[in-house]
């Protein structure tokens, strides 16, 4: 059940304009999450994504600082449906509206900073990302996932499965559809070589 929920956000948190489409997302219910029973109930994603949303496993994507918006998107995804894996469908079956609001406050409420490497031109970054993601990998809508210090192989699986149609956004399908492997392994290699931190809450 733990390891479901690594790969929870894991099983894909690119781009996704950015929820999966059908996704009516615990936001819209108008609940509002409390940070503290999040952290409470994030004892299922800690072995993979870490308390602090710091992954541990390289398949499974950090989470702490994600907007809240989108990580209650893909939770309410995850159960609903509108995205299908083989682990996090089960396990995010047995959320409920107000345990998605829940953790996707305590994980929100996490501030992420990315450093670029010293190699890098800070004016750059893939030019095919940068307007949802960031040159530095930290999202520029709520609806756009973090990707500063994700591994080479959990960006480049998750770029291969939006351009074989495995995962259909809006957003990342056309664009992940014009890539070659080359071009995927670049622009996962750029994202990983970002430093990411991640600070609880109130620091």
């Amino acid at each position: 059940m733990r390891l479901i929920l690594a790969l929870v956000l894991g099983g894909g948190i690119l781009a996704q304009g950015i929820t999966d489409a059908g996704a009516t997302t615990a936001a819209d219910t108008g609940l509002v999450g409390d940070p503290e029973a999040g952290k409470a109930k994030a004892g299922q994603c800690r072995t993979c994504h870490g308390l602090d949303g710091f992954a541990r496993m390289p398949l499974a994507p950090h989470i702490g600082g994600e907007p809240e918006a989108y990580l209650r998107g893909q939770l309410t995804a995850f159960r609903d449906g509108a995205r299908v894996h083989e682990m996090m469908t089960f396990v995010a079956a047995g959320l409920s509206d107000q345990d998605i609001a829940d953790l996707g406050a305590w994980y929100a409420a996490h501030s992420a900073t990315a450093t670029l490497p010293a190699s890098a031109d800070g004016a750059a970054g893939p030019e095919n990302c940068v307007a949802c993601h960031g040159a530095d990998g930290l999202g520029l809508a709520e609806d756009a996932p973090n990707l500063a210090g994700e591994t080479t192989m959990y960006i480049d699986t998750q770029l291969k499965a939006f351009r074989s149609g495995m995962r259909e956004p809006d957003i990342m399908s056309p664009i992940a559809a014009e890539l070659s492997n080359d071009e995927i392994r670049a622009l996962a290699q750029w994202y990983a070589d970002i430093e990411l931190q991640i600070a609880p809450p109130g620091e």
